[in-house]
């Protein structure tokens, strides 16, 4: 039985006591570390965190439902069971506390972590085209950063990426945060259409695919534009314990192999991996039938999809997934900076390890998508 376990910032930053998240016999610390490497006996057991405390159509789906549906985590002799945690901070946290083994984390709380002394590292990219935006509801008089200025913009919680985006556009738009903006927790989906509808907030500050779940409700929205300091800027990477990628540098890289075939996948075949997600996560459906769900959920996949797969040209022709460039790493940490997320730039030997990627795209692209193009429910 797929575990569900509620990891907030608050919790995770105390005493770290959490326990039994990779297995039903409770016993869950740093489990890459035992099982399925070095031979020993039965699969190496793995918790991925979703840095959400909502499950829905992006990550959980594209990398954990496929790998598992499709027998990708098999292959690699894996076992993958999953945590939810409130935002990015709570999942960088349990990674390091020994509740959970990998997660993608906004790069912004993986850098930070790291600057507090956080023992995390960053092992692969995964979102690589920026997500976030400002929206407001059509005819608002808010038209530019300049415009927040005694507004209320709202934000997925304090603890996520949407809050040093958040800052970071305020700030460009020559605006403080709290003191010119108030900055307000309204989560994702209904209840952050909510708030923006019933004037709780005049604004939100979102991801892509969390828009496209909105606009799919019924709600239209306008976009004000990124000003360039975001672009080439990384969101979602993979970060995991950096002594557990040292002790098992080989089931990361497993996990990191059999990841990216599903992302390929997803990507050729969303209506696939979308009921896929169903299967692997019930509660995306919440007991309403699948055909009154899928067409919506496929379109959120789908958006989702678009800022995790290459800008230019097709996956199918991308040989190297989850690679972050040293100008992308410097891009990033200046933004994290400007967000007020760090205080100053960090060695990147200290936050990046790239030496699983090589062996981690080491598989038949073209196998993966003739999979996509056959399969059928």
């Amino acid at each position: 039985m797929r575990k569900t376990l509620r990891l907030t910032a608050a919790t995770m930053a105390g005493a770290l006591l959490l326990a039994g998240c990779g297995s039903d016999d409770g016993a869950s610390s740093n489990s890459a570390a035992s099982g399925g490497d070095g031979g020993s006996s039965g699969p190496a057991e793995l918790t991925f965190v979703i840095a959400s405390a909502v499950t829905s159509p992006k990550e959980e789906v594209a990398v954990v439902a496929v790998g598992e549906q499709m027998g990708y985590f098999e292959e690699e002799d894996l076992t993958v069971d999953t945590v939810n945690a409130d935002g990015s901070v709570a999942a960088v946290q349990a990674v390091a506390g020994g509740n959970g083994d990998i997660t993608p984390a906004d790069a912004g709380s993986v850098l930070a972590g790291i600057q507090s002394n956080v023992p995390v590292k960053a092992v692969g990219g995964l979102v690589q085209n920026w997500p976030w935006q400002i929206a407001t509801l059509p005819g608002s008089d808010i038209t530019s950063g300049e415009d927040l200025e005694g507004k209320k913009l709202g934000v997925i919680s304090l603890a996520s990426g949407s809050a040093p985006y958040a800052r970071a556009f305020i700030r460009e738009a020559g605006l403080e945060p709290d003191s010119d903006v108030e900055l307000l927790p309204v989560g994702v989906g209904a209840q952050a259409a909510a708030a923006l509808t019933g004037g709780d907030v005049d604004a939100l500050a979102l991801y892509g695919q969390a828009y496209t779940v909105i606009e799919n409700s019924g709600t239209e929205l306008e976009y004000i534009d990124n000003p360039d300091m975001f672009d080439g800027i990384r969101s979602l990477t993979f970060a995991a314990a950096s002594d557990a990628i040292e002790e098992s540098p080989d089931v990361y890289e497993r996990f990191l192999r059999a990841a990216y075939k599903s992302m390929l996948f997803a990507s050729a075949n969303p209506e696939a991996a979308m009921r896929m997600g169903y299967e692997t996560f019930p509660s995306i459906l919440a007991g309403a039938p699948v055909e009154s769900r899928l067409e919506t959920d496929v379109s959120s996949l789908t958006a989702w999809l678009e800022s995790a797969t290459p800008a230019e040209g097709e996956p199918a022709d991308f040989s190297d997934w989850g690679a972050i460039s040293d100008e992308e790493w410097e891009k990033t940490q200046s933004y994290t900076k400007d967000a007020g997320q760090i205080r100053e730039e960090i060695e990147l030997d200290r936050v990046w390890d790239s030496s699983l990627l090589e062996a981690a795209n080491d598989f038949d692209a073209d196998a993966v998508l003739q999979q996509a193009a056959d399969w059928t429910p």
